[in-house]
């Protein structure tokens, strides 16, 4: 309970909160709606996720200056390949907050001469920018990792002395995919917390791609994603260990 409690004072705990609640009602109000006599249960399921939305909007008033820390924190990385994409992922979330902010104002009537969709594409585009650039970050600490798993089996094979030859992912694996995926999953394995920013990056990409009409999804996918990737924020939130850190 106490766990809960620290979790819910927290400004990026209730926004995971609210953001898993919003999409776990896209994704039962896309699998309810084919079906006869649940016309009521969707209706509800539309009114609370569209009342989640709307409180989303104010927890995230705020995230212009969080955004704005992050970068200046990011430009300090000693490697130099997470400081370039941090620095550019957290400059593009910055301008995608300060539309985000624009389009809240439009939304409760304090101006009315903002084109809406002409601001949710800005949005869309740099917080599919910022992601896009996330994930680059995400490749390359994999293959650090995956150059590390390479490296620690080879000496340990080394000072065992069973393989005079080195360590080779094909002497596993017959086939390259397999071996690489078997290299993948033991590189992620050992460092949970780049599995979920990868994973969290990945679900979160699908909907700007959506709004953009790079890659069409339906309400299901969104849903389904969008509740994976808020439960991986979540984790991240409650136990700050798990967030990937910068190098």
């Amino acid at each position: 309970m106490d766990a809960f409690i620290r979790f819910t004072n927290q400004t990026q705990g209730r926004d995971r909160l609210f953001r898993a609640t919003q999409y776990t009602c896209m994704l039962l109000r896309y699998l309810l709606e084919p079906k006869a006599g649940k016309e009521k249960v969707v209706m509800k399921l539309k009114k609370l996720e569209s009342s989640v939305s709307t409180g989303r909007k104010w927890f995230r008033l705020g995230n212009v200056v969080h955004a704005v820390q992050a970068t200046e924190q990011s430009i300090h990385a000693t490697d130099l390949v997470p400081r370039l994409c941090l620095t550019l992922a957290n400059l593009n979330r910055v301008i995608y907050f300060i539309c985000d902010t624009i389009l809240w104002v439009r939304s409760v009537g304090l101006t009315s001469g903002i084109n809406k969709e002409r601001w949710r594409t800005r949005a869309a585009r740099h917080y599919c920018c910022s992601l896009l650039l996330s994930l680059v970050r995400d490749l390359y600490e994999i293959s650090l990792q995956m150059e590390q798993v390479i490296h620690d089996k080879a000496k340990k094979e080394k000072s065992a002395s069973q393989d005079p030859r080195g360590y080779s992912v094909a002497d596993e694996e017959t086939e390259w995919l397999q071996s690489f995926l078997l290299l993948l999953f033991r590189s992620l394995k050992r460092h949970p917390p780049l599995l979920l920013d990868t994973v969290k990056n990945l679900c979160d990409i699908l909907n700007p791609l959506d709004q953009l009409g790079i890659c069409k999804s339906n309400p299901g996918i969104i849903g389904l994603v969008g509740l994976v990737s808020s439960i991986a924020g979540m984790i991240t939130v409650a136990y700050p260990q798990m967030k990937l850190k910068t190098r």
